[in-house]
């Protein structure tokens, strides 16, 4: 099964790259989707990334995880655009896994009704958003709540990504990832 990474104008290079990356160390199939016209999206630090795929392209039929990566305008804009909306909403309901970090657990999966009674985390200053929304908030780097994954913000994506090995693959392939990366010091105790 293939995972799928939004980018949207604006998006955070940071929190969309790193899953990706971590998520192929894993040995996973993990695609960046274009919600624009454009294979070229230009983040919200002006890098320009290549996505492999445009959003009308794509058979989503084979989606393990769907992954909103934060950023302003980006989460702003993965909102705005009601396809990416109903994909998610549908892949939620069937009980589908989906992650989201910085400001899109608040602005992009929070009003879709997705963190309703979920532990859920964001960057700081978007809290209220969930909790209007239903979400019980935890001031974590990340959270794994049943089949979602939501992150703080870009100093967490690394976490946020390992967490989402763990979650697919077990706690031991997330450390010999994390480990390949230097992450841990050889004698420290692993964290997933």
């Amino acid at each position: 099964m293939t995972s799928y990474v939004f980018l949207a104008e604006g998006f955070e290079e940071v929190e969309a790259l790193t899953p990706v990356d971590v998520m192929r160390r894993a040995g996973l199939e993990v695609k960046t989707v274009s919600i624009t016209d454009s294979h070229r999206v230009t983040g919200a630090h002006g890098v320009t990334v290549e996505a492999d795929m445009l959003f009308h392209q794509v058979d989503f039929g084979d989606a393990d995880r769907l992954i909103a990566p934060g950023g302003m305008p980006g989460s702003s804009n993965l909102h705005a655009f009601e396809p990416l909306n109903h994909l998610l909403r549908n892949h939620y309901a069937n009980g589908r896994h989906i992650a989201a970090i910085c400001a899109a657990p608040a602005v992009v999966l929070a009003p879709l009704g997705i963190l309703s009674g979920k532990k859920a985390t964001c960057y700081p200053g978007f809290e209220k958003v969930l909790t209007e929304n239903g979400a019980i908030v935890e001031a974590r780097r990340y959270v794994v709540d049943g089949n979602v994954i939501t992150g703080n913000g870009p100093s967490s994506a690394l976490l946020f990504a390992l967490a989402i090995v763990a979650d697919i693959q077990g706690k031991e392939a997330a450390n010999t990832v994390a480990s390949g990366m230097l992450l841990y010091p050889s004698e420290a105790p692993y964290y997933f």
